[in-house]
């Protein structure tokens, strides 16, 4: 009896050995850092997570993966959440994405919780964790999807590094936390399943992807010290101060970038006459001088001009002449007679863009004006049809006439 319990003992041992030895060989190649282990039935993907870039971000991945995130219901605390979630979302040569008990895309851990952005951390690249959401900064949840491709345009910065304009309708921002070090052959394998093409349950898997677990590893003693609850308790509400900040650097570099595009304007037309330089940061000349009429408020004006990108590309005009001579000449917009002066209050109500309105209301009848309007008076970080976000402009103004009464 003792020699067969001796023998168990030691054959228990030895298993024990055998799996804490495969662990440690699985995972002995990885350096310090954080790390998921998703087990799918598809195969094992294995992502680094990026917590000292975004901690929020990765704590409430971390939190919900070990069923400790502070913010789950009572009735989800100590359940890893995203054990036996579909893949419930699958485009190839785009995308994979999961996280979602319900298995529709439309469900949510019972919070949300904002963005958390970095310039440095882009969709660049196969296999990078990026959070989902439905649209805005502060509607992340648990669902993420890990990329096929690179991805720019999912991207909170565009390809110059200018933050986008998250907070409006119908711009793609999304968060990255991380990226897949081993398994991108899983990833490639459950993108290429096929998908429901119904409306109602469309790019879903007809058979069901699962994660069957996902592991937390820990590497090194930065990564042990990182407590998710804690981390999410104590850093989440500083968000929105975070993006605030990224913000005004954004403007900062933008003015910068803008100082230095009106003294490139100021160069290219010394010629043409003294230049009014506004604290607000447009540059004008005037290159003809008017009648000496001045416009009062109440009075509507009659207004030529041409818009051109800082690089002389031209974006706009109301001359006839110049929009065939350039190229942008456009029939339909010819007969509906949008190649001719148009009418603006001459007031702070016009509708225009705030450096071009600032110009106009300096001006005189009859008077021209070549003017430089730095991105942030102009459309700012938004794209604007033929106009790029954050674009200087140049504008050749011109008021024609007070408009008839």
């Amino acid at each position: 009896m003792k020699l067969f319990t001796t023998t168990i003992t030691l054959f228990l041992a030895i298993i024990t050995l055998g799996f804490t030895s495969c662990k440690s060989a699985n995972n002995q190649d990885l350096e310090d850092g954080l790390y998921a282990e998703i087990k799918t039935t598809k195969g094992t993907m294995l992502a680094k997570l990026f917590y000292k870039q975004v901690p929020v971000t990765v704590a409430n991945f971390v939190g919900l993966a070990e069923g400790t995130h502070p913010k789950l219901a009572d009735s989800l605390q100590g359940k890893p959440y995203y054990n036996d979630i579909i893949f419930h979302r699958v485009m190839d040569k785009f995308m994979i994405q999961t996280g979602d008990q319900t298995g529709t895309g439309r469900g949510n851990p019972g919070f949300r919780f904002m963005s958390e952005l970095d310039p440095n951390l882009k969709h660049d690249k196969p296999g990078m964790l990026s959070m989902a959401n439905s649209g805005g900064l502060n509607t992340n949840g648990s669902q993420f999807f890990i990329t096929e491709v690179p991805y720019p345009s999912l991207d909170a910065f565009d390809a110059s590094g200018n933050l986008k304009p998250c907070d409006q309708p119908r711009v793609s921002c999304h968060a990255v936390f991380g990226e897949l070090v081993k398994g991108l052959e899983v990833q490639d394998s459950i993108s290429n399943v096929a998908v429901s093409k119904d409306r109602a349950t469309l790019n879903k898997p007809l058979e069901d992807i699962k994660i069957t677990e996902i592991n937390i590893i820990r590497k090194g003693s930065d990564a042990k010290a990182f407590d998710a609850a804690k981390v999410f308790n104590e850093k989440e509400a500083g968000l929105p101060a975070r993006h605030e900040k990224l913000k005004e650097e954004q403007l900062e570099k933008q003015k910068e970038r803008a100082k230095k595009a009106a003294e490139s304007f100021k160069e290219a037309n010394k010629d043409l006459g003294e230049f009014y330089e506004s604290p607000t940061g447009i540059v004008m000349v005037t290159t003809e001088k008017g009648s000496g009429v001045q416009p009062n408020s109440a009075d509507k004006v009659m207004v030529n001009c041409a818009g051109y990108l800082d690089n002389g590309k031209l974006f706009y005009t109301t001359y006839k002449e110049l929009a065939q001579k350039e190229g942008i000449y456009n029939e339909v917009a010819d007969e509906r007679g949008f190649y001719a002066p148009f009418p603006s209050v001459y007031n702070q109500s016009a509708t225009l863009v705030p450096g071009f309105k600032e110009a106009l209301l300096r001006m005189k009848v009859g008077e021209k004006a070549k003017v430089f309007i730095p991105s942030h008076l102009g459309y700012g970080s938004r794209p604007n049809g033929p106009i790029p976000a954050n674009s200087n402009l140049i504008f050749d103004i011109e008021i024609v006439k007070i408009a008839d009464k």
